[in-house]
């Protein structure tokens, strides 16, 4: 827009800095930077008015095309636009000869520290970071910060303490465009959040600066102080995640939207230990009509796709906080891979316990972090980075949620965090593979409670979720695995999957694999050296999905050594939906006579079997071995066709009952396991 400036001056000369544009690395250190700036003095004539006729650029969305800066007219003056923050000179600064490189921006960008040294200023003796922006577009970004900041600034102590504070600008000609623009902002630390992660002492270092006392305690609802490293950075983490919340809703609630949120663009304060969000450079609004091809499009639909966006960013910064291997980046390069080849979130656990080493320098402290209670961690990373935009959490529900709430906050759960923790315990259980009575007794409850909370009981929502791959993780009639006796032959089983696709006609029928790898070792103890010959089993046959209902008979008996479905677990289901912990979200006064399940009709079944080289030309060996994995494996995966109905199906857990009553307890694979 067209504006024109008229001011005196009262300095002969005025000075301002052109540097070279150049990209900062990755350190704590410290550079110099005076051989990078060089001062020009450009003679202005004294005493005389100088008219100065500006064109700003047009503020441009920041989803939008880059174009060239073109000159819109327009009738406000610079001073009205920009009335709110404050104007600088060069010669109110004093240059430091450091600067972190922690404050390093883009490569349009040259970022150094400074002091106000004009004793008429409000900001006398306060150290600034001063951004000179280069580009055309980096300019924008700048004028759009100074922009957006009059909607933050309303509410100054949210302001203050949540976002990064732009003082001023500084520009030395407007009519020129090659002339310098540089943001005055506030001084919070000298590093960024990615900074202080890298740091190999960065858990004590960080809970220094926030100086966490017994009021840090109280704002995440926590009940201890120091403790384990675990619980130490547990804590650490519900302090920043939801600071980053509180920031983001605020800028949220002033209808924008940042667009630019990761690690390097969020400071810590060590004054008032907060965490300040970046310049909102590429902020958008909510309300701003996308009219470039003649189409508008609803603002509600516009607020929830950029919210959604934000919140996908917070959930790589949550990642990255909690999972601290996701620091390299050929790690997190793999993790970005899972979620964009359309692999459903909540089966990140599953993921990661594969693709994160064992023996990391990290400890593996952040899966142990996400699978505390009852892994309300990946619930919420799940809910972060939901595939469909709309249902990603939002910042309110989010600082609500189990996982950010210390337990001296009364959080009453959803359902849905009640179905995911039954899960979660479950897998958590099955995976220590020691099942003594009391693990076999709390695992039968669980998976009674699950069945009776399934949220797809009717077989049309079996039909997308269903097809997939499945990896055995329990059985109620079988224990999985080795035992006390004595074999002949020795074998040692691998994974058992269960792959289901769905076949081409009619869509209610899909094809089912079994396959099972196992070894078989030829010694007659077991040795140290686990390897022999390999070999696999693979069982196909096909089911049809119906409507079906399972009974539950009072009077039936069961005699076997590991009960699935006795009156004693139901009745302990029954006790266990009546307290207090599960009242509230379900009213259950007895248990229920039937449940609803998808009924599963099975064809043929064929078996095949296969070994990577002769058993000692013996087939009295390979029988034995056959037998041997048979002994190990629950026979429904052997005769598909004893499978009846599933009784619960999320997207991590299925559960499958046989014609004898055992529950078959399965968690899905991803692509990459």
């Amino acid at each position: 827009m067209a504006c024109t400036e008229v001011y005196s001056m009262s300095s002969p000369k005025m000075e301002y800095v052109e540097g070279r544009c150049f990209s900062f690395i990755n350190s704590s250190t410290s550079l110099k930077l005076w051989p990078m700036i060089r001062r020009t003095n450009s003679p202005i004539r004294r005493g005389r008015k100088l008219g100065v006729s500006c064109s700003l650029p047009n503020i441009l969305s920041p989803l939008g095309s880059e174009e060239d800066a073109s000159v819109v007219p327009s009738s406000h003056s610079l001073e009205d636009e920009f009335s709110h923050v404050t104007k600088f000179k060069m010669s109110d600064f004093k240059i430091r000869n450091r600067v972190s490189i922690g404050l390093g921006g883009r490569g349009d960008e040259i970022v150094f520290e400074a002091m106000v040294n004009d004793p008429h200023s409000p900001l006398y003796k306060t150290r600034v970071v001063l951004r000179q922006l280069i580009s055309a577009r980096a300019k924008r970004r700048g004028r759009r910060a100074i922009e957006v900041l009059k909607r933050l600034a309303r509410r100054k102590l949210m302001y203050h303490s949540y976002s990064m504070q732009v003082h001023g600008y500084i520009c030395s000609s407007m009519t020129d465009e090659n002339s310098s623009f540089t943001l005055v902002l506030g001084h919070h630390g000298s590093s960024s959040l990615r900074h202080w992660l890298q740091r190999s002492d960065w858990l004590p270092t960080l809970e220094a600066t926030l100086s966490l006392d017994q009021e840090s305690v109280r704002r995440v609802g926590d009940d201890t102080i120091g403790g384990p490293a675990i619980s130490r950075q547990l804590r650490l983490i519900r302090i920043l995640m939801r600071d980053l919340l509180i920031g983001v809703n605020y800028v949220h609630s002033h209808g924008l939207a940042h667009t630019e949120l990761r690690l390097e663009n969020l400071h810590i304060s060590p004054v008032d230990k907060h965490i300040k969000v970046g310049i909102l450079g590429n902020a958008a609004d909510f309300n701003e009509a996308d009219t470039v091809d003649g189409t508008s499009y609803d603002n509600m639909d516009r607020r929830r796709m950029m919210i959604a966006f934000d919140m996908r960013c917070v959930g790589f910064i949550m990642a990255k906080m909690v999972l601290r291997e996701l620091m390299d980046p050929t790690i997190f390069a793999k993790f970005k891979a899972f979620l964009t080849k359309g692999n459903d979130p909540s089966c990140l656990r599953e993921f990661l316990l594969h693709a994160v080493k064992r023996n990391s320098s990290a400890g593996n402290f952040g899966i142990q972090i996400l699978d505390r209670n009852w892994g309300a961690g990946w619930h919420l990373l799940s809910l972060l980075l939901a595939p469909k935009p709309l249902d990603r959490i939002s910042c309110l529900n989010a600082l609500r949620h189990p996982f950010l709430c210390g337990p001296k906050w009364r959080v009453s759960p959803s359902i849905d965090v009640i179905r995911w923790s039954l899960g979660s315990t479950t897998v958590r259980i099955a995976e220590e593979y020691i099942y003594g009575q009391q693990q076999r007794s709390r695992l039968a409850h669980f998976i009674e409670l699950m069945e009776m909370l399934n949220p797809y009981p009717k077989p049309k929502h079996w039909l997308g979720s269903f097809p997939g791959k499945w990896r055995l993780l329990y059985c109620t009639g079988r224990h999985i695995g080795l035992t006390l006796r004595q074999p002949s032959v020795r074998v040692l089983i691998g994974e058992v999957y269960l792959t289901i696709s769905k076949a081409s006609t009619p869509k209610t029928t899909f094809s089912a694999a079994s396959h099972i790898s196992f070894t078989v070792m030829p010694s007659g103890d077991w040795p140290h050296d686990k390897s022999g010959v390999g070999g696999k089993l693979q069982v196909n046959t096909y089911f049809r999905l119906r409507a079906g209902r399972r009974l539950y008979l009072q009077e039936e008996t069961d005699t076997s050594k590991f009960p699935s479905a006795t009156p004693d677990a139901q009745a302990s289901a029954v006790k266990r939906l009546s307290g207090k912990t599960w009242r509230k979200a379900i009213p259950v006064n007895e248990f229920p006579s039937s449940l609803s399940v998808a009924k599963l009709v099975s064809t043929e079944t064929e078996v095949t079997m296969s070994l990577d080289k002769p058993l000692s030309g013996n087939i009295e060996v390979a029988q034995k071995a056959l037998q041997e994995v048979r002994t190990q494996i629950p026979p429904e995966m052997f005769d598909l066709s004893k499978i009846v109905c599933g009784t619960y199906l999320d997207s991590r857990l299925l559960v499958l009952r046989s014609v004898n009553g055992s529950a078959l307890v399965l968690t899905r694979c991803t692509n990459n396991s």
